[in-house]
């Protein structure tokens, strides 16, 4: 496993927090509209265009949806062009200057509704709460890790895991002064390939307007 996580080089006016707010405005939606389309609060939202925190991959994409913008204009992604992933093959990435990183696991073929990625969260690192369309599991491979699903935290340890509708707002933290590695399995479309064509060796909306 290659946990070093390369951080992009970015001028003032190519920041994730900057690119977001400006799409948002050349959508006419308000922090408010973004915030509950993508299922999260209207503070992050801003604290995110601000550049003073960055999403999770999960509310990178929700809010990527509600600006109707491909999640890879923001993040770049392994493609998961194989079935088959190597530990000592995998490139570990995270978005913006997120001390969370990820490891793609699932691969895309036609038809597939799974997505997973290993998770890295680091010590004392607490997830923003998101709710969205799908579902999702956490299985913890080492460490510990808070999980807050409705409201109700769960401490899972190595070995534990969690099922839970994604509609249900959710969020994780590790209250430990240790790295927790967890795997993410969801329905959610994190690698935004919903639509999109899939490699040959896998073969067999809206636009509301609103005042600033």
């Amino acid at each position: 496993m290659q946990n070093s996580v390369p951080k992009k080089n970015e001028t003032q006016e190519d920041t994730l927090g900057k690119k977001l707010r400006a799409r948002r405005r050349e959508l006419g939606l308000t922090l408010q509209t973004v915030a509950n389309r993508a299922g999260l609060t209207v503070g992050f939202i801003s604290q995110i265009e601000r550049d003073l925190t960055a999403p999770s991959l999960s509310s990178l994409v929700s809010v990527s949806q509600v600006l109707e913008m491909h999640v890879s204009e923001f993040l770049s992604q392994p493609k998961g062009d194989k079935s088959i992933t190597r530990q000592d093959e995998r490139r570990a990435y995270a978005v913006g200057d997120n001390s969370m990183s990820y490891e793609r696991l699932s691969s895309n073929f036609s038809g597939n509704v799974l997505r997973s990625v290993l998770v890295h969260e680091p010590p004392g690192h607490k997830g923003e709460s998101i709710s969205h369309d799908g579902e999702e599991m956490l299985f913890v491979l080492s460490g510990m890790l808070t999980a807050e699903i409705g409201g109700i935290h769960t401490i899972l340890k190595a070995g534990d895991s969690i099922h839970f509708p994604s509609t249900t707002t959710h969020s994780s933290w590790n209250h430990t002064d240790e790295t927790t590695t967890f795997l993410w399995v969801g329905t959610m479309d994190v690698f935004g390939e919903d639509g999109a064509e899939p490699d040959p060796i896998h073969r067999s909306s809206r636009s509301l307007k609103e005042p600033e």
